[in-house]
């Protein structure tokens, strides 16, 4: 027997230092919940999930960029159907003002509202706002004519995955109502063919803004479907599956106990040889 070295007791400390930080390490997951707390928990595992990770937040934010979308397509819609009924009652005060049974006087107060109207079509192509962007004054300027605002939407997680709206400038020049005259019974009949022009110009502009609409609807749908699925995908490699961990936690408690005991065990055999020397 030796007494400078106690080699059971070293083996059992040994034993004891291994599952104590076992223990300690199923404790921080336990309470953080996640099974990578560090790369050295799972190198590979830590650089899949922060790929995932950059994703979900990517596409989380996506689907923020496309309801901004739907909610600017909704706004400028929503100012082009009050277009769409201002040039409907310009078109019927032009029919009116087109009837033979009328005086100039009359068809001048005929002209007076639709002055008025036309107006207020421009004002509000000019007020229209979203975010204090002017969504239907146009953007670009050829000899003087703003012609169109071009709007670029990143809709996915990815720096390719965009989408560009396009929003026709909507005052009385572009619907070529400027000039618009009812003085006399002919010149009404050629307002009720511009008037026509400009019906069939914001009803084309209307179905693509609809278009634009149900397509950024889907595309939030898909990003959420998307989103759900990166999160499962993600939780499964890097969260913690906790009755499992309990039970590693359970029997590290267990081997714990049991390595202090036979520590203490084998701390005491160097005591047997006071025995021989008595």
């Amino acid at each position: 027997m030796r007494i400078n070295h106690n080699i059971q007791a070293l083996n059992a400390y040994r034993n004891l230092s291994q599952t104590m930080g076992s223990t300690s390490k199923s404790l921080e997951k336990l309470s953080s919940g996640l099974r990578i707390n560090r790369a050295a928990d799972d190198a590979a595992g830590l650089a899949i999930s922060e790929k995932m990770r950059s994703q979900i937040r990517g596409l989380g934010m996506a689907e923020r960029n496309a309801l901004d979308a739907v909610s600017l397509i909704q706004t400028a819609e929503g100012a082009l159907n009050e277009t769409h009924a201002i040039l409907q009652r310009m078109r019927e005060l032009s029919v009116q003002a087109a009837n033979g049974t009328l005086e100039d006087e009359d068809r001048g107060s005929i002209h007076l509202e639709i002055e008025q109207l036309r107006e207020e079509i421009d004002r509000i192509a000019e007020t229209t706002q979203f975010n204090q962007k002017v969504l239907l004054n146009g953007a670009t300027s050829v000899s003087g004519s703003a012609i169109a605002l071009s709007l670029v939407f990143q809709i996915g997680a990815n720096s390719t995955e965009n989408l560009t709206v396009e929003l026709e400038t909507m005052n009385s020049k572009s619907l070529e109502i400027e000039t618009i005259d009812v003085s006399t019974a002919s010149s009404a009949s050629d307002a009720i063919a511009a008037v026509d022009n400009s019906i069939k110009i914001v009803s084309e502009q209307r179905a693509k803004l609809g278009a634009y609409q149900n397509r950024l609807e889907h595309t939030v749908t898909n990003l959420q479907t998307a989103n759900e699925n990166l999160t499962a995908a993600e939780s499964r490699i890097r969260d913690l599956d906790m009755a499992l961990e309990m039970t590693n936690f359970t029997r590290n408690n267990i081997l714990n106990q049991a390595g202090q005991a036979m520590l203490a065990q084998a701390n005491q055999l160097p005591q047997g040889i006071l025995q021989l020397l008595q």
